[in-house]
């Protein structure tokens, strides 16, 4: 009995940490979403730093 229970303890080890190492492969169309929200994001940065920028240059006159 307890070599079954032992078995089935180092059975289920190996598959929840194999199964749990994969990662989700993700479609072309999912890829060019992420990509282009990305892109999205660094662009909206850029303006937030040019706006910050120009705020400071008018500050100081």
């Amino acid at each position: 009995m307890k070599k079954i229970v032992l078995i089935l303890a180092v059975l289920f080890s190996v598959t929840a940490f194999t199964m749990s190492c994969k990662e989700e492969k993700k479609t072309p169309v999912e890829q060019v979403k992420e990509a282009a929200d990305e892109a999205g994001d660094k662009i909206e940065q850029g303006v937030e730093e040019v706006e910050d920028e120009i705020d400071d240059m008018t500050d100081e006159n």
